[in-house]
């Protein structure tokens, strides 16, 4: 099986290039997914659509294709929280683990997945575990007040394989935008994504849409879904697909900044997050606002 005739639409530049319907972008991820083709087409296919840019119907399908192929997290009767935490931390603590658990807190599941994607930052895992909160060592139904983390490969390994494609040559692909829209629970479920430039957030509103998901989409920290501590960002929501504005944000730094730990490695960050949850620091006030709107959306559902 080859993906050359795909190849030769989407690989032809930026102004050359044709866009895929749905359907076809769809078996085209497929065949990715399944290691079907070469290492060769892959890093042509990653390439070509880093170039190109996927346009709303393409991630729609490559959607499509990767919830064919997950290992469904099973509904616990709660709507589940999803955090992708993709990104980790380079100049702030990576505060995802902080976000999950105080949503859990209220009542909700939480499910955290995500995998290293580069060598020099500090990823939620290493936070969990100074936490003491080891990874799931398999699928199963996260429980309501319960904070959890999937490893990607658990969910996909072909989406985890295609992850790592970055680690040989250097970029990003497709498939880092497709780990934060994707709901991997077999029932109701509030995406939390994040962008880092305008552009992504028009695109990723679109695929929302598109999917008919229910999803908080806000300007995160480095990458990570956590509202950033030192602004108020706006927070753009939606149900079913149907768009539905929450906070329109402010412009600039906040002029009352929170007292953020000094160094960003796992321990440091996990004393924090201790300190925060147990009453003795405030909870940044953008994160408790987001914690909120997740509430709200999940309400919905």
């Amino acid at each position: 099986m080859s993906i050359a005739p795909y190849l030769k639409e989407i690989g032809r530049g930026k102004q050359g290039a044709r866009s895929l319907d749905r359907a076809r972008a769809a078996d085209l991820f497929g065949q990715v997914l399944d290691g079907a083709v070469t290492d060769l087409e892959i890093g042509a296919f990653c390439i070509a659509m880093r170039v190109k840019g996927e346009t709303p119907e393409e991630m729609a399908g490559f959607i499509d294709a990767t919830y064919s192929r997950l290992n469904r997290v099973p509904a616990s009767g709660k709507p589940l929280v999803v955090l992708p935490s993709y990104n980790g931390a380079r100049r702030l603590p990576v505060l995802t683990p902080l976000l999950a658990l105080l949503v859990a807190r209220r009542g909700l599941p939480v499910l955290m997945h995500g995998t290293a994607t580069e060598s020099s930052r500090v990823f939620v895992p290493q936070v969990l575990q100074a936490l003491g909160i080891a990874a799931l060592p398999s699928i199963r139904a996260i429980q309501p007040g319960e904070a959890a983390f999937a490893p990607t490969e658990l969910l996909c390994p072909g989406l985890k394989r295609l992850l790592d494609v970055r680690m040989a040559v250097g970029l990003r692909n497709s498939s880092h935008s497709l780990v934060k829209l994707m709901n991997p629970c077999d029932g109701p479920a509030v995406i939390v994504s994040s962008y880092t430039h305008t552009e992504y957030a028009i695109s990723m509103a679109a695929v929302f849409e598109l999917m008919g998901a229910t999803a908080l989409l806000l300007r995160g920290t480095e990458g990570e879904v956590v509202a950033d501590a030192r602004r108020l960002p706006q927070m753009d929501g939606f149900i079913a697909g149907r768009r539905v504005p929450l906070e329109q944000g402010k412009k600039g730094t906040l002029t009352d900044l929170p007292d953020l730990p000094k160094e960003i490695d796992a321990q440091s960050t996990a004393v924090y997050i201790r300190e925060v949850l147990a009453g003795d620091r405030p909870v940044p006030a953008s994160m408790a606002l987001q914690v909120e709107r997740i509430l709200q959306l999940a309400q919905s559902l």
